[in-house]
C-alpha cells in the first residue's frame, strides 16, 4: 500500500530495509503496530482546509486499496481476534514497547494492535491559553469519547463495551496514559508538565537508526547521565521529543495540544472531530462558556466518567445529567463558536456543516457504536456487510 502510494507524490522512509512510512510536505503516512494507517496531517488554518486534505488522503488510499483488493474500515477496535504474529509491523520501537507493555499493564499489546483513533491537535497562543484549553480538554475529553464511540465489538461478538478502544486503555500503563491530575493543581504551567514528563519511564532512544531499549529509566535520569541503558550516550532535545511522543495521556502537550480521546469512525464523521473542538476553544466566547461547563466536574467526577463511559457512553450520568445531555451542550457552544468564525469556503459554507451529522446523531442519543450495535442485533450472522458498508473507507 505505501509502495503504491508513492505515485502522489509521497517519499519513502525507511527503517533499515523495512518501508515504514511516507513523506510529503508537512504530512506523514506511518504504520501503526497493528497496521493501523496513520495520516498525520500537516498544520492548516480552518476545517475546510483539513477536511479538503483528509478527502484526498482517503480517495489516494481508495484507488489503491482497489487495485490491490483491500480496504479499510473507520473503526475504534478490530472486530475480529488479534495480537497474530503476522499482524504486527516490522519497526524498532513496536519491538521494544511489545516486550515492556505487559510489565506495566494488561492491555497494552491490545492498545497497539487492536485500537485506532481520530486525533486532532490546537494551537495555544501562550502559556495561560494552553493551561485552559488542556484543562477544558481533559475534563471534557470522555464526553467526546462517547460522542465517537465506534467499537462495540470484540471477537465478532457484542462486548460489554460502547467504546472497547477506550476500554483497553483503561489498563495500559499508569505512568503514561489516562488523567494526569497535575494539569489542574495550582500553578501548574509548563515547567510543571517538564517535570512530569521527566519522570515518566522510557522506551528508547535512537542513534544512527538503531534503537537503543531503555525501557524502565526515567528521562531525568538519562538527563543526568545515571541511565546505564543508554550506554554513555547524551540526551539530546531529539531524544526528549522522541520520549513525549510516548506519553499517552487522553490529552498530551507537546509544542500543539493533542486530543486523543475519540474513537476512529465513519468518513462523514473524521471533519466533525475538528470541527467541535475548534468551536469550543477558538473562539473567545466559547472558550468562556466551556470552561464554566467544565467547572461542574469535579476531578473525582471526571475520574468516575473516564471510566464508565467506556461501557455507558452517553448514558453515562453524572452531576445527575446524561453525559449525552453534556454532549448537547457542548454541540450548542460549538456551532456558536463556529458561527462567530464565519470561516466559509469557496461556496459559502462555514464550519458549522461539518457537525450536521454528529447533532443528529446526538439528539438522538445515538453514536456509531449504537448503529453498529443496530446491525448487529438485526441480523447476528451476516452483519459484517453492512458494517463494512457504512464505515468503510
Amino acid at each position: 500500500i505505501l509502495q503504491c502510494l508513492t505515485r502522489f507524490g509521497w517519499e519513502e522512509i525507511y527503517e533499515k530495509t523495512n518501508l515504514i512510512a511516507l513523506k510529503k510536505n508537512k504530512q506523514s503516512i506511518t504504520l501503526e503496530p497493528g497496521g493501523q494507517l496513520e495520516l498525520s496531517g500537516a498544520p492548516l488554518s480552518n476545517i475546510h482546509q483539513t477536511c479538503v486534505e483528509v478527502n484526498d488522503h482517503l480517495e489516494q488510499v481508495k484507488t489503491v486499496g482497489k487495485e490491490l483488493g483491500v480496504s479499510f474500515l473507520g473503526l475504534g477496535a478490530r472486530i475480529d481476534c488479534s495480537l497474530l504474529p503476522e499482524l504486527w509491523m516490522p519497526k524498532s520501537r513496536y519491538d521494544i514497547m511489545k516486550k515492556y507493555m505487559p510489565s506495566v499493564g494488561n492491555n497494552g499489546l491490545e492498545m497497539m494492535a487492536d485500537t485506532s483513533t481520530v486525533q486532532v491537535n490546537l494551537d495555544y497562543s501562550s502559556e495561560k491559553d494552553m493551561v485552559k484549553k488542556l484543562r477544558v480538554g481533559l475534563t471534557l475529553q470522555p464526553i467526546v469519547t462517547a460522542m465517537f464511540a465506534s467499537s462495540p465489538l470484540q471477537n465478532m461478538k457484542k462486548s460489554k463495551y460502547i467504546s472497547r478502544r477506550a476500554a483497553i486503555w483503561l489498563d495500559v500503563d499508569p505512568n503514561r496514559c489516562g488523567i494526569p491530575e497535575i494539569v489542574f493543581d495550582d500553578g501548574f504551567g509548563f515547567e510543571m508538565w517538564t517535570d512530569y514528563a521527566l519522570k515518566v519511564p522510557m522506551y528508547f532512544i535512537r542513534r544512527n537508526n538503531d534503537y537503543i531499549n531503555c525501557t524502565g529509566g526515567s528521562f531525568e535520569s538519562f538527563l543526568k547521565g545515571d541511565l546505564v541503558e543508554a550506554g554513555g550516550n547524551v540526551a539530546t532535545i531529539q531524544d526528549w521529543e522522541d520520549h513525549l511522543s510516548t506519553i499517552f495521556t487522553e490529552v498530551r502537550l507537546k509544542q500543539f495540544i493533542e486530543m486523543r480521546g475519540a474513537d476512529a469512525g465513519p468518513w462523514k464523521n473524521l471533519c466533525a472531530l475538528p470541527a467541535l473542538w475548534v468551536g469550543l476553544l477558538y473562539d473567545p466566547s466559547s472558550l468562556g462558556e466551556t470552561e464554566v461547563l467544565a467547572a461542574e466536574i469535579s476531578i473525582e467526577k471526571l475520574k468516575k466518567m473516564y471510566n464508565e463511559v467506556p461501557q455507558f457512553g452517553l448514558s453515562t450520568n453524572i452531576n445527575g445529567r446524561t453525559v449525552g445531555e453534556y454532549a448537547k451542550d457542548l454541540l450548542s457552544i460549538a456551532i456558536n463558536g463556529l458561527k462567530r468564525r464565519g470561516i466559509v469556503d469557496a461556496a459559502g459554507n462555514d464550519e458549522r456543516g461539518y457537525l450536521k451529522d454528529l447533532i443528529s446523531e446526538v439528539n438522538e442519543g445515538k453514536s456509531p457504536a449504537d448503529k453498529i450495535l443496530d446491525i448487529f442485533n438485526k441480523n447476528k450472522t451476516n452483519y459484517m456487510k453492512e458494517i463494512y458498508e457504512s464505515f468503510s473507507y
